[in-house]
């Protein structure tokens, strides 16, 4: 089973990379924004961690039933630059756009999945569309702050 599904274990461990970024960099956005206007980003980003980790968990283990190994720390890469740690800790603006960038590219990644996953694997499929409807919310909700947000 391993072999002929090997594109699709690669996917999901770049998925679950994805999550577990979004996780760190969620919680260090929650904690260090400061200002009078930046108490409803944080709130929401802290509440997300928790999502965000159920979805790296439930990519764990799809990865494992499929027959593949849930990579460790050292062997995940990075790639959420719009969301890492501002200099200015007010800029909500900033951190608001690179929440909406690192859920485009979690959109992007589960919509790769659903496809190379259809007509071999549905429940990997199907758990692909679940996955990507929450990433979808979270995206609409974020594009509600930013236009919130720009408005000023």
């Amino acid at each position: 089973m391993n072999e002929s599904n090997q594109d699709i274990i690669d996917n999901l461990k770049i998925a679950y990379a994805m999550e577990l970024e979004t996780v760190q960099n969620y919680i260090a956005a929650s904690i260090n924004l400061d200002g009078v206007r930046s108490d409803v980003i944080k709130k929401a980003l802290a509440a997300d961690v928790v999502e965000e980790l159920t979805h790296a968990q439930t990519l764990a283990n799809r990865i494992k039933t499929i027959g593949g190994q849930v990579p460790g720390s050292f062997d995940l890469e990075r790639g959420q630059k719009t969301l890492q740690p501002l200099e200015d800790t007010t800029d909500i603006v900033a951190v608001i756009k690179g929440v909406i960038d690192a859920e485009n590219g979690a959109i992007a990644q589960y919509n790769k999945i659903i496809q190379i996953s259809d007509g071999r694997d549905y429940v990997t499929q199907d758990m692909a569309i679940g996955l990507l409807s929450g990433e979808e919310d979270h995206r609409r909700e974020f594009i509600g702050f930013l236009k919130e947000y720009e408005k000023g």
